[in-house]
């Protein structure tokens, strides 16, 4: 199917919609703290709306993509963002953290659809080459907005509270279902629809037996488990190992973010003409290179914080790569289940995340060297992903079909 007419305002609103769980997670940190006191709440309880709504996240991923291949990207995208609405509104008049907790997974559940489908829409609607640029656009917008995002999120706290970051979240959602309700058409034709849901959730065996499927969806995901390992131990590693003020550190995190964005930009002017695998090579050697020095370093003791802040950089920079190429080329292998297809992989992403983070808080020595370790096993797991893939689809190069 060709894509609708007024792309750059269609790629803008895939782009918010894939916004939403960033901005879900990331303008809601700074106001932890203030959550805890206002509720009366330990803040290891406040702590714990993060990880439900991640746990909200995985489930309600793999339930929208096979159900989209059955009734449809449009209803069901339509449907999660209205229960992400309601949601917000809960958490933003929530009394106790207990309601906070359920809000925050039923808010989880509905920003699934978003992240899950807004992708699957690229693959219904551009040809593979296309779909890599696309998709690099729409991680540019995001990792756009996740770089201002927690400053966003605390001008709203020291402005009007924290419940005010919950009204601005529901806000972008109401202009994103109305956008969506008023521009978005119907991407998944009913002729290439699954026969039956039954049919549709099928549709993860499928996947789950496809071997060149399997070594995207694991490239992905070791990627993203050392991206959410540095999310998780590095505010420890530079501010209380090394020292660094906050402003500091948020400079460090804020260079990471322009590398992606970066890469992303190269990405998408180039995928066209060099095809999403070897972009997608590139990514996984600078990520298992880059990983491998860290280790080295954190093992030989010599994790001073110049060389942890280029390896680290070098490695969260490859997302611009790894992520928008492994997502077009594993649709690219669905005609008829992508969304069953993203969303294995998203869950994927996110359920590495969630066990490289488990892996960084298990073996914390108050050193860099289990967050160098990490990034060391997150890179060369990527390259061996992308070894997997195999000589047949990379010597046929799709992009350029």
């Amino acid at each position: 199917m060709q894509a609708q007419s007024g792309t750059p305002r269609l790629i803008l609103l895939l782009a918010a919609l894939a916004a939403f769980v960033p901005l879900s997670i990331d303008t809601y940190l700074p106001s932890l703290p203030a959550i805890a006191r206002e509720l009366g709440s330990s803040a290891a309880l406040v702590q714990m709306t993060i990880g439900v709504f991640l746990g909200g996240l995985c489930l309600g991923m793999l339930a929208y993509g096979p159900l989209s291949d059955r009734y449809g990207r449009r209803p069901l995208l339509l449907g999660g963002i209205a229960l992400y609405i309601v949601a917000s509104l809960g958490c933003m008049l929530t009394q106790s953290v207990e309601q906070l907790l359920v809000c925050r997974f039923v808010q989880a559940l509905g920003g699934a659809s978003a992240l899950v489908l807004a992708r699957a829409v690229v693959r219904d609607l551009f040809p593979l080459g296309q779909a890599a640029r696309v998709l690099s656009l729409m991680q540019l917008i995001t990792m756009v907005a996740t770089l201002v995002a927690p400053m966003t999120g605390t001008w709203l706290v020291l402005i009007d509270g924290w419940r005010s970051i919950f009204l601005a979240l529901l806000l972008l959602a109401l202009i994103c279902w109305l956008a969506t309700a008023l521009w978005l058409k119907e991407s998944h034709v009913p002729a290439q629809r699954s026969a039956s849901v039954g049919v549709a959730f099928a549709g993860y065996l499928s996947v789950l037996g496809h071997r060149q499927a399997m070594s995207f969806i694991l490239c992905m995901g070791f990627s993203s488990g050392g991206i959410f390992a540095f999310v998780t131990a590095s505010p420890f590693v530079f501010i209380e190992h090394f020292g660094f003020s906050p402003r500091a550190f948020a400079w460090v995190f804020a260079l990471n973010i322009l590398g992606i964005i970066l890469a992303s930009v190269i990405n998408a002017r180039q995928v066209n003409q060099v095809g999403p695998l070897a972009m997608l090579k590139v990514g996984a050697w600078v990520a298992a290179l880059a990983g491998l020095a860290l280790t080295a370093a954190g093992l030989l003791g010599w994790a001073i914080p110049a060389v942890i802040i280029v390896c680290v950089v070098l490695y969260m920079t490859t997302a611009g790569l790894i992520g928008a190429n492994c997502t077009a080329s594993l649709m690219a292998l669905f005609q008829r289940q992508a969304g069953a297809a993203v969303g294995l992989a998203v869950a994927v992403q996110f359920a590495s995340g969630m066990a490289f983070s488990w892996m960084v808080s298990a073996f914390a020595d108050g050193t860099p060297v289990p967050l160098c370790v990490a990034l060391g096993i997150g890179g060369v797991g990527c390259l061996l992903g992308f070894w997997g893939i195999s000589e047949e689809q990379a010597e046929g190069e799709p992009a350029r079909r």
